[in-house]
């Protein structure tokens, strides 16, 4: 029986590095949506992270649960549309930026600027996104990051206006 120092180590790092590059290089999550799309659709909503701060274990725990119903669904024959997302609007990110410019409510927002002020949320909002992307690729959470949807892109927010004028 080999020593405990004589045994080989197992490098999981170099592993995951090989998969994701096979991944990538076999385009393997691209096959699997596009190989069905001409099958009935199995439509999943994320309700996506806001990437003003760092993703945390909570992030990695639900966001497998959601893949493991996307990937099931998928080997069931549907076509499984994922499209990565964030969410960039709402309290949190104006609470962030507030703090952050020294801001204490309403009129002080507004002698700042409305449009400073949403520009500053809107650079706050996505500050750790490649760090999300880079965790979502690593962790194998199979959604399409190089078309995010993005709220606060006027083709969103057109597309929201037309959807309540129906």
């Amino acid at each position: 029986m080999p020593r405990f120092e004589e045994v080989k180590r197992f490098d999981h790092a170099a592993l995951e590095q090989e998969m994701l590059a096979l991944w990538e290089q076999r385009r393997i999550f691209r096959k699997s949506v596009a190989d069905r799309a001409d099958r009935k659709a199995f439509t999943f909503y994320e309700g996506p992270p806001t990437a003003n701060g760092r993703p945390g274990i909570h992030h990695v725990m639900a966001r497998t649960i959601k893949d493991v119903f996307c990937r099931y669904q998928t080997m069931k024959g549907f076509y499984v549309e994922r499209k990565a997302g964030w969410d960039t609007h709402g309290l949190p990110v104006e609470i962030e930026v507030e703090k952050a410019l020294g801001l204490a409510g309403r009129e002080d927002i507004e002698r700042y600027g409305i449009a400073a002020y949403n520009a500053k949320c809107r650079e706050s909002v996505l500050r750790y996104k490649e760090i999300w992307d880079d965790l979502t690729r690593k962790m194998g959470y199979w959604v399409d990051l190089d078309n995010p949807y993005v709220p606060f892109e006027n083709r969103y927010i057109e597309t929201e206006w037309w959807l309540v004028k129906r």
